[in-house]
């Protein structure tokens, strides 16, 4: 894991010293950085017995009063600094494509208040301004890169993970958010700020943290659409254009990089080749590569990087002069039939020249929950009960690792989009949606049911959607979609239940409830969105969470999984698109064909860009099947029973029924299953992310203890 964190105090003077740092990450991990005393020391807080409180394995960027580390295993060029004069400067931390000068521009504009500049450019990063005694920390657009805040010493510290904040002060698990998780993951109103740990709280994406002096404020930087006025008419060539240059630029960001070698090769082994030597002992491939598993977005990426100038596979100062081809790595499961015509087109796109294709082939060891052993990660995530699955996969990775992921959050339209549609009166373009689905279905009935759901939605104030969400909580009312319209009718709604809030207790149920009554009397008349577009931003940012919990939970060393789709750029374009032609059937690919061809790539192979018809569902069932037993064994006396949540006997039943091939809704298993094993492991986890003598204390210190109710911290 990678973070950075630092504290605002209400120590009162100004910054000393006015040379030193020259804002270049030396690579060093051992705290110490020349001429960073000029800043104001060491950085540390004071303990109880004089030791110096600091994050382990942590680089001082800049130090007291407000003192700020990156933690981790971070490159040289992932980190940057820029010092404009003795009380300003900037820092940069992830993929940035900014120039210096571009940085100190930002730096600039942040000073004036303009918090927008600090998000623009190309990559995904984490900006930090300091002027004065006033600190920015901006979030991204997705929430794959969020930001955590918490009261500490008389002043606030921040961080880009929870869990040392945790640790920072001790806190308890938060149990009303633990069953939100649960109950309503889709709904903000639901999670509201809260995180798995009492008294963190997370900056909500398109937010940036500002403190002053330790006092804190969240800031909005980016504009909301209007419920009042309809959204100007995008021109969808234009829009699309835009798409093709985010996407580009965030590709090029990466390539401009410098290449990284991870390490040498200490020699050969008996029966393995080189390839398997680096799988085996946890170590990819140098220079840049891609997932092409045969749909639009992983083969959308990988082209583009393959196609753009820079020698995409060479490492610097190694390989031949003409450079090395981009690696492209296709996950082929043999436990599960119907992804052929997926895999064909991955080795049809892989006939580019300037690809060298990589096929791994997954048996029964790479089902999911075939693994339920790995390290904690930040929070809990339904992705740990497939880690296993995707370490495979990405072991045969390069050292830079295009994905796929959040295209079809960024760029598929939700069905409550529908409801947009007729508030903005253009009903003729819920012509095509509402035909594919009647096709779908085969009934007759179906224009009529969305149609009308549809209006029912555009109609239905925010309160009065989020009152009836906490009624039927309340009431255990939990439709099974059961088909694609079913599904869509589901989701026409401002939220609704997660899939494993049937398998929740009563007492747990009532306290979503009642957060999410007491949200809707906060926010008034509601987020200022229209519902469509309010479901698509929370979908996009559960979506992001996720993906930041799986790249922790496989995380291969010298790895970097790079999500371009996800870039605050890409999300701008993407949110550009209009509506009508979001919503089209094959929308998707067909603006991913649309920037490929714009980019100068037209052989693609045919049937290219069809959804897939394979189920994600069969290979979960299957790994269901097979780790029956340990899971069963996992919830004999589970963590969530404890804390009151569920009962450990309807979970075991229902594990028993999904194994049997009864119609259950398995991602609600993987969201309980993945919670389970993510408090286990918080638990029995030694240490902390803290030196000094604070630190010896860590988050939840004293356990999970029996109580009478289900939860017992509103949040």
């Amino acid at each position: 894991m990678r973070w950075l964190v630092g504290w605002s105090s209400t120590a009162a003077g100004a910054l000393s010293g006015s040379g030193g740092y020259d804002g270049r990450f030396d690579g060093r991990l051992d705290g110490r950085l020349d001429g960073h005393e000029a800043y104001g020391g060491h950085g540390g807080h004071i303990g109880l017995d004089g030791e110096t409180l600091h994050p382990v394995g942590s680089q001082l960027l800049w130090g007291d009063p407000d003192p700020l580390w990156a933690v981790g295993d971070w490159r040289p060029d992932e980190v940057r600094t820029v010092k404009a004069d003795a009380q300003s400067r900037i820092a940069v931390l992830g993929t940035c494509g900014a120039t210096d000068e571009q940085l100190r521009v930002g730096l600039f504009a942040a000073r004036g208040g303009a918090l927008r500049h600090l998000t623009a450019w190309s990559g995904s990063y984490t900006a930090i301004v300091q002027v004065g005694r006033r600190i920015t920390v901006c979030g991204d657009l997705a929430g794959a890169r969020p930001v955590f805040h918490t009261p500490w010493a008389g002043g606030t510290a921040y961080a880009t993970a929870a869990l040392p904040l945790a640790d920072l002060i001790e806190a308890n698990l938060d149990f009303g958010h633990l069953a939100a998780l649960l109950a309503a993951p889709d709904v903000p109103a639901a999670l509201q700020d809260s995180t798995p740990y009492d008294g963190v709280r997370r900056v909500p994406p398109g937010h940036a943290l500002i403190l002053r002096a330790g006092a804190r404020e969240i800031a909005g930087y980016e504009q909301v659409a209007s419920l009042a006025v309809a959204a100007p008419t995008a021109d969808p060539d234009s829009a699309v254009d835009a798409v093709r240059d985010a996407l580009v630029e965030a590709v090029r960001a990466r390539l401009s990089a410098p290449r990284h070698v991870p390490d040498i090769d200490p020699g050969p082994v008996p029966g393995m080749g080189p390839a398997e030597r680096r799988a085996a002992r946890g170590m990819p491939v140098p220079g840049i590569g891609a997932d092409l598993s045969g749909g639009p977005a992983s083969g959308t990426l990988a082209l583009l990087a393959a196609g753009l100038p820079g020698m995409p596979g060479t490492v610097l100062g190694h390989g031949t002069g003409a450079g090395e081809r981009l690696l492209a790595v296709t996950f082929n499961d043999l436990t599960v039939r119907g992804r052929e015509e997926e895999v064909e087109r991955a080795v049809a796109l892989a006939a580019n020249p300037r690809l060298h294709h990589v096929v791994v082939a997954g048996g029964e060891e790479t089902l999911p929950y075939a693994d339920l052993d790995g390290p904690l990660t930040d929070e809990p995530g339904p992705s740990l009960v497939a880690a296993a699955r995707h370490r495979a996969r990405l072991a045969a990775g390069s050292a830079d690792h295009f994905t796929g992921y959040g295209a079809r959050q960024v760029l598929d339209a939700h069905p409550a989009r529908l409801a947009d549609l007729l508030m903005d009166r253009k009903r003729r373009h819920l012509v095509r949606p509402v035909a594919a689905l009647t096709k779908a279905d085969g009934s007759v009935l179906v224009p009529a049911r969305v149609y009308g759901a549809a209006r029912r939605l555009a109609r239905t104030p925010y309160r009065t959607g989020v009152d009836g969400l906490a009624e039927r909580l309340l009431q255990r009312r939990f439709d099974d979609p059961g088909s694609a319209v079913g599904a869509s009718l589901a989701a026409l709604t401002w939220g609704g239940p997660g899939p494993a809030a049937r398998w929740l207790t009563g007492e747990a149920l009532a306290e979503v409830s009642v957060r999410l009554q007491g949200a809707a009397l906060r926010n008034g008349v509601g987020p200022g969105q229209r519902p469509g577009d309010h479901r698509a931003r929370a979908a996009l940012t559960r979506h992001a969470a996720d993906l930041r919990i799986l790249e922790q939970a496989v995380e291969i060393r010298s790895q970097r999984l790079h999500a371009p789709f996800l870039d605050n750029q890409v999300v701008r374009a993407c949110r550009a698109l209009p509506e009508t032609l979001r919503v089209q059937p094959g929308a998707r690919a067909a603006i991913l064909r649309t920037v490929l061809k714009d980019s100068g790539v037209t052989d693609l192979p045919p049937g290219w860009g069809a959804p897939s018809q394979a189920s994600a569902n069969a290979a979960t069932r299957a790994g269901l099947r097979l780790a029956t037993d340990p899971l069963l064994t996992l919830f004999d006396a589970p963590l969530l029973a404890e804390a009151g949540l569920i009962e450990a006997r309807v979970v075991r039943k229902a594990l028993r029924a999904a194994a049997a091939g009864e119609p259950l809704p398995l991602d609600g298993l993987a969201d309980l299953i993945s919670l389970e094993l993510w408090l286990r492991r918080l638990l029995s986890r030694r240490g902390t992310c803290w030196t000094g003598t604070p630190a010896r204390a860590r988050a939840v210190p004293a356990g999970i203890a029996p109580q009478r109710r289900a939860v017992s911290s509103g949040g």
